[in-house]
């Protein structure tokens, strides 16, 4: 939860209004608007604390692809010292997601070299 309170705060940093959710919701840990309540996004956040090479996702990332849903991966570097966000689109993570079988296990993950050149793009947040 510590990663959604900084997206979250980020977020809000930025102009935005920022509600984290319920655990319970599906797909979005935080539902997000602009002042003026025209626009509206989930969010969705993954976070890393050890390994920083990609970021585990779940088999329903593939089908939650839309312009208003939005990833925001996190790296938590140093105990929370150093704080890198990827803001990456769902139609981005849906198309490069990876899936690997590792012995009866099926992993999906998306990679920080797919995210890299949208770290730090708060933009993709329109405040229009």
């Amino acid at each position: 939860m510590w990663s959604v309170y900084l997206v979250a705060a980020e977020l809000s940093r930025h102009g935005f209004i920022a509600s984290p959710t319920s655990r319970s919701v599906r797909g979005a840990d935080i539902l997000v608007t602009n002042p003026n309540c025209t626009k509206a996004y989930s969010v969705q956040v993954k976070t890393n604390a050890v390994t920083f090479g990609f970021w585990l996702l779940n088999s329903h990332s593939k089908k939650m692809n839309s312009a208003s849903h939005i990833y925001v991966f996190v790296n938590l570097r140093n105990d929370g010292e150093k704080v890198e966000f990827y803001v990456v689109p769902s139609k981005v993570v849906a198309r490069n997601m990876v899936k690997k079988k590792h012995r009866n296990n099926i992993w999906y993950w998306f990679s920080r070299n797919h995210a890299e050149k949208y770290k730090d793009k708060w933009a993709i947040f329109s405040r229009k």
